[in-house]
């Protein structure tokens, strides 16, 4: 089983160097392609020339679908640069897709905030209730089905929950991994948290019925 890990990028020189090191355990056991939106900062220059780095248009959909297409893995594994993996995490992938064609982390912030510890709570519960996992918790999926229903939709956002939405429809079940990936609350801690929990609930609840998804990205504020 070969694991092709895909990781969108743009303006992230705040968070590339610790990234870089939590692929350390990882980064022999699998194919890593970064994918570039143009950054405008010093990402690219703190990234060692030892990894692959593809360029293209910013959208993280559209960089994901680009490095999938680049990429060797019987498995595609799409990580956000301001995720911590565990140690272990390829071993994780491998246990889970012995019985699932996609699967995902459970997710943890270091944060010991009370409305991040709700936030991890429900995003966890999320998937064994509801069969919908977002792009933080670390999507991995093998490369027949997901070619099969054309990648991830090139939306400027929701990307990841339309994503979800299709392979529920398929009735595609998702394999959970025992371990979970750390993630930053960087969106949470600037926006304020539970704002910021109520705002994507609702900007969810938009994209379910049919509001134009470039009203919603409008109200997406990009933090970087």
């Amino acid at each position: 089983m070969k694991i092709s890990i895909i990781i969108p990028i743009y303006n992230e020189e705040k968070t590339i160097e610790a990234f870089l090191k939590t692929l350390e355990p990882v980064k022999e056991k699998a194919e890593l392609i970064f994918v570039d939106g143009g950054s405008s900062d010093r990402t690219l220059a703190l990234i060692p020339e030892t990894y692959t780095v593809l360029h293209g248009p910013k959208g993280r959909a559209k960089q994901m679908n680009l490095g999938a297409a680049n990429s060797g893995g019987s498995v595609l594994f799409f990580l956000h640069c301001d995720s911590e993996l565990p140690e272990d995490a390829i071993e994780q992938i491998e246990t889970v897709m012995e019985r699932y064609s996609v699967g995902c982390f459970g997710i943890a912030f270091h944060s010991k905030n009370i409305w991040m510890k709700c936030c991890q709570a429900i995003s966890n519960h999320r998937i064994k209730d509801r069969k919908v996992m977002f792009g933080d918790q670390g999507i991995f999926i093998r490369r027949s089905l997901f070619f099969e229903i054309g990648g991830f939709p090139e939306l400027p956002i929701m990307e990841d929950y339309q994503f979800s939405l299709t392979l529920k429809e398929m009735g595609v079940k998702i394999g959970i991994a025992k371990k979970r990936i750390y993630t930053s609350d960087r969106r949470f801690a600037e926006g304020g948290r539970l704002r910021v929990m109520w705002k994507m609930n609702r900007l969810r609840a938009m994209y379910r019925k049919g509001v134009d998804i470039e009203e919603i990205s409008g109200l997406y504020r990009d933090i970087r």
